[in-house]
């Protein structure tokens, strides 16, 4: 497969709806959350793998943070959203497409909440609770992780990462939680580095 929607994604220094084209979701683990001078998008939400572009909610998505979470932003640090781009998002008159939130952690029933749609009308909102897909991804993490560092030659490395149902898996992560991937690509660097490490010592 060629996906085309790496080659159409916005230079930014936030995240845009145009970087989930496709249908595609994104979940993210907050690691900051900071004030802008922008009074339009005046709350930054930084997160793990961000690449220095970190989420800027709107208005009604920061309502429905505020009503999940509380008015702490501080406190929402280490906690997880699942993210979407929603096509009938508007802006002046014309759906131009947003950034919305389909799952949130630390949450542990559905909530619903009255939204503004558009200028005088309210509209409900849900978002549900994350918890299996971010352990499902974090525990795929772990265990592959944990794979590489069982492996005790560079050959049984080569030959897990080689591995059509790793390559599936890492893909995966990559797309959906380039943070876990990040993780899983250090580790795999990390042991070819040691196995490089030893050879040049059996050499000398």
């Amino acid at each position: 497969m060629i996906d085309l929607r790496k080659t159409v994604i916005a230079k930014s220094d936030q995240l845009n709806a145009d970087d989930l084209l496709g249908g595609g979701s994104l979940t993210i683990k907050i690691t900051k959350v900071s004030p802008t001078p922008d009074p339009d998008q005046p709350i930054a939400i930084g997160f793990e793998g961000d690449g220095g572009k970190p989420y800027k909610p709107g208005k009604s998505m920061r309502r429905a943070l505020i009503n999940i979470w509380g008015p702490d932003g501080s406190a929402y640090v280490g906690r997880s959203l699942t993210l979407y781009r929603d096509e009938k998002v508007q802006f002046g008159g014309l759906a131009v497409g947003g950034i919305r939130i389909s799952h949130a952690s630390h949450i542990t029933t559905t909530m619903t909440m009255a939204l503004t749609a558009t200028r005088g009308s309210k509209k409900g909102f849900t978002i549900k609770p994350l918890v299996a897909d971010v352990d499902k991804a974090a525990n795929l993490a772990d265990a592959l992780v944990e794979r590489v560092k069982s492996v005790t030659t560079i050959e049984e490395l080569q030959a897990m990462t080689a591995d059509a149902d790793v390559v599936k898996q890492r893909k995966a992560l990559s797309e959906r939680r380039p943070e876990l991937a990040q993780r899983v690509d250090e580790a795999v660097a990390g042991a070819l580095a040691a196995f490089d490490q030893l050879a040049t010592g059996d050499d000398k």
